[in-house]
């Protein structure tokens, strides 16, 4: 008789589970497209296992001894449990129950996290969303461990090897408070945006350069900077009290009440937002199905 588990050959137990279905060795043997041969074989190895005949002949076919007929219950639950465990299960956004870690820029967490939360709620409201600072030197590892499930990058810091897709891509405009001395002219000649005191946003806080004043250089122009920050996120409050102007991706500026939008009178290129994620994760449905509503939400901001 088998006692360690080890031992135990679950194609067996298949065959366990058709003979006390069938009660017939040729029935079962058609129903797991075996030869009767085969099942007999099975049938042997099985009483051998269990220490019981487990069937002994009747008139028709053959009937169950009482260990075999106390087999069967726990006998069908352990085969369903392993089939369970086979398939991938169903997700139900109504009822779903997950966290999912994002790391994201405060750019990124203002123009895709905030309208995707938006829609978690009303479609899948017990999905937790927790985001992290995205640490473009650590994030693969923490990919890899679990510790973040999505990411929000650009093309050129994307690693390779990750699945990724491009969500929008990202142009920049001039943005003022609508009381602005400037808000109402419609457009801003170069003189007038260069002789305008300017707010950028740093990652360092410190610097006064940027891809605007990028552009500038190019066409031998500069513009005033008079205040750096470290977050996209606090200039509208900037805006909002004082003079400054600020050039930012323009769906930062997309719904900020009391701001103006104009057109740079400069070409600055723009940029790609990306969705990147971990091949642990690209075959989960509850992972995929995130995955799309987050590129659905994107593309109906367009």
């Amino acid at each position: 008789m088998i006692s360690d588990i080890r031992r135990l050959d679950f194609n067996l137990l298949k065959t366990l589970d058709a003979l006390l279905d069938e009660r017939s060795v040729t029935r079962a043997a058609e129903r797991l497209a075996l030869t009767q041969p085969a099942v007999s074989g099975m049938l042997t190895r099985l009483r051998e296992s269990f220490d019981d005949p487990l069937f002994v002949r009747a008139q028709r076919g053959i009937v169950p001894t009482l260990r075999a007929q106390q087999l069967a219950a726990p006998l069908k639950q352990l085969l369903s449990d392993i089939e369970n465990l086979l398939q991938p299960q169903a997700f139900d956004p109504d009822v779903a129950d997950m966290t999912i870690t994002i790391a994201s820029t405060d750019y990124a967490l203002r123009a895709v996290v905030a309208p995707l939360l938006s829609e978690l709620r009303k479609r899948a409201p017990n999905i937790r969303v927790a985001v992290q600072s995205l640490d473009n030197q650590h994030l693969l590892s923490q990919l890899e461990r679990g510790d973040v499930d999505l990411a929000l990058m650009t093309p050129e810091s994307t690693a390779p090897g990750l699945h990724a897709v491009k969500l929008f891509d990202e142009r920049y405009v001039c943005v003022m408070r609508n009381d602005h001395p400037d808000a109402g002219r419609g457009a801003l000649s170069l003189d007038r945006f260069c002789a305008l005191d300017h707010v950028l946003a740093s990652s360092s806080g410190d610097a006064f350069q940027g891809v605007t004043d990028q552009a500038l250089a190019r066409i031998g122009r500069a513009r005033r900077v008079m205040t750096s920050v470290t977050s996209f996120l606090v200039i509208p409050e900037i805006l909002l009290v004082s003079d400054m102007i600020a050039v930012v991706p323009r769906r930062l500026a997309l719904h900020c009440d009391g701001l103006t939008m104009l057109e740079p009178p400069v070409d600055i290129p723009g940029f790609s937002k990306m969705l990147a994620w971990h091949e642990r994760t690209h075959r989960d449905a509850g992972q995929a199905w995130l995955r799309s509503l987050l590129i659905e939400t994107c593309q109906a901001l367009g």
